[in-house]
């Protein structure tokens, strides 16, 4: 019976989520020429849809452990759902994230997650695509927007633990901003098409310094992020 529960609650999720998700993307995209203030309110409305969604639908209760600092940042999150990639707007005001850049070529979506401020990170695009992404970045922090960045550079399942893609290391060294590891166990309840009710929780770990070394900022951000993954 919970897996039938869980089914069904899972089908009319995905219907009204993914349903008003659609008419929010045409309007983001509406919204460009009216200015990027119009369009975080989308994006923002998206966010807190999506919460809505997941607490009363599913029956997920999330959980913050820990303050993230009110300063410019680098936040490194763990990665094992879709959720804290489309929960990003709701825990932050206005963020900045590094996506992939495949997801920009998805129509509408694209043009308006550049628009908003979104950066794509080309893995294959050598020196200058990195310097590119490096001033954007910075251009971001100067408008007092705090840099999102899932340092395993993809899905990774609960339970496991991988290396940091050799990017983030980089993109720390250039920016040369302290960075704060949060983790998230949202992999059993969301990273499944059955989604299940229970509590997803974001962990906010110690602020770490700019200025270390390669193997010291991976080992420290790749432990942060992991907490709850034991």
């Amino acid at each position: 019976m919970k897996t039938i529960a869980a089914i069904l609650r899972s089908l009319v999720f995905y219907l009204v989520f993914y349903g008003f998700s659609a008419v929010l993307v045409v309007a983001s995209v509406l919204a460009v020429p009216f200015g990027r203030e119009r369009l975080r309110g989308v994006v923002a409305t998206w966010g807190v849809w999506h919460r809505w969604c997941v607490c009363n639908i599913i029956g997920i209760e999330i959980v913050q452990e820990g303050v993230i600092p009110d300063e410019p940042v680098l936040i490194a999150v763990k990665h094992e759902s879709f959720f804290e990639a489309i929960d990003m707007p709701r825990l932050f005001s206005f963020p900045t994230v590094f996506a992939k850049r495949e997801l920009f070529w998805i129509p509408g979506w694209g043009y308006s997650a550049k628009v908003y401020g979104l950066i794509p990170v080309a893995r294959d695009g050598g020196a200058g695509a990195l310097r590119t992404m490096i001033s954007t970045a910075r251009s971001r922090v100067n408008e007092g927007r705090p840099l999102v960045i899932f340092p395993e550079g993809t899905r990774v399942r609960h339970g496991h633990e991988v290396p940091l893609q050799s990017g983030f290391a980089g993109i720390y060294k250039l920016l040369g901003l302290p960075v704060v590891p949060i983790a998230v166990d949202s992999g059993p309840l969301y990273h499944r098409l059955d989604k299940r009710p229970g509590t997803i929780t974001y962990r906010v770990g110690e602020t770490i310094p700019a200025g270390l070394s390669r193997p010291e900022i991976e080992k420290r951000v790749h432990s942060a992020i992991n907490a709850l993954n034991r």
